[in-house]
């Protein structure tokens, strides 16, 4: 495996995509090309999670996928840091929507042009997310094809479409979660809440309009890819009800989709095994099946150009 890491902002080195690209040999697809995967970690827009990095990419590359993780623009420039909820949160304009999803455009339209160096089937290649992360692959997914988006890479529109996503406990109604910090009682949720509203669309209290653009559950359409999607229905930070309200949309634009809700589990589990738990709570075995899951669902759309038959098979059956 080679590991690269190439910076997509010239102004802002935080912003970067780390691509794992499995090694081509004789001995597995020997040179055909492989899917692709892109990851974006979550951290409430204030940061990227290392949990939702690096392991995930390399369970990916674990099926035999091209992996690749963006480190979009966030609040923070280093680690996982949270802001002072103390106070209100300072404004960074230049940090704002839509920054991020820009950048997993450029990051879709990168990975396809080095498809040939890399061994990569462009028709093949993904989106991922978590929490925040998860908002921004889903509202590429949803947006994609718009005017918004496509009026910022008018030459290379025809490389903008993902091919799949997942969704890993993503936020993706901020109309109804508008709705819903409004009810919270004063706390760390709130507050926690309040500041990502500041760190992601530069206010606490966003006008309908700007929610509904940044919603994708309100902005499927028929070239909406097929979408894996799981949570778990403990989540008191991100509700279930966003994985169910997403998928309510899936379903009423025709678009395939398998959806997981798993009874037990806080937010932000990612594998769910001690690959990225920062704490036992956080080992959640019956949780951590989503990754075998998302493989036999992924199975059927990335499925590895293999012949039926190995060449050792072949000469085998020849000899007897």
């Amino acid at each position: 495996m080679k590991i690269n890491v190439y910076n997509l902002d010239s102004e802002n080195p935080q912003v970067t995509l780390t691509a794992y690209l499995l090694d081509d040999s004789a001995e597995t697809i020997n040179g055909k090309p492989r899917p692709g995967i892109i990851i974006c970690p979550g951290g409430g827009y204030f940061s990227c999670s290392d949990r939702e990095a690096e392991p995930i990419a390399l369970k990916f590359a674990s099926l035999g996928y091209h992996a690749f993780i963006l480190r979009y623009t966030t609040y923070n420039d280093n680690g996982l840091e949270l802001p002072d909820l103390s106070k209100p949160l300072p404004l960074k304009s230049e940090r704002l929507f839509p920054k991020q999803v820009f950048e997993l455009a450029q990051s879709m339209i990168f990975v396809k042009k080095h498809a040939t160096q890399w061994h990569l089937d462009p028709e093949k290649v993904a989106v991922c997310g978590f929490s925040a992360g998860g908002h921004n692959a889903a509202l590429y997914m949803t947006n994609w094809n718009h005017d918004w988006i496509k009026d910022q890479f008018t030459d290379d529109y025809e490389l903008l479409r993902p091919a799949a996503c997942i969704l890993g406990y993503a936020l993706t109604d901020y109309v109804m979660l508008q709705q819903q910090v409004n009810e919270l009682p004063t706390g760390m949720d709130k507050s926690f809440m309040l500041a990502s509203f500041v760190a992601f669309l530069g206010k606490e209290n966003p006008n309908k309009e700007l929610l509904t653009k940044v919603s994708p559950a309100l902005n499927v359409d028929s070239d909406t890819p097929p979408t894996f999607l799981w949570a778990t229905a403990e989540d008191s930070l991100v509700s279930a009800q966003h994985s169910l309200r997403l998928a309510q949309s899936l379903k009423q634009a025709n678009v395939p989709f398998e959806l997981h809700i798993f009874e037990k589990g806080s937010h932000g589990l990612s594998l769910a095994d001690q690959t990225t738990a920062s704490a036992k709570s956080q080992i959640k075995p019956d949780v951590a099946a989503w990754f075998n899951l998302c493989a036999i669902w992924l199975q059927k759309r990335f499925s590895l150009p293999l012949p039926e038959l190995s060449d050792f098979e072949k000469l085998y059956s020849k000899e007897n």
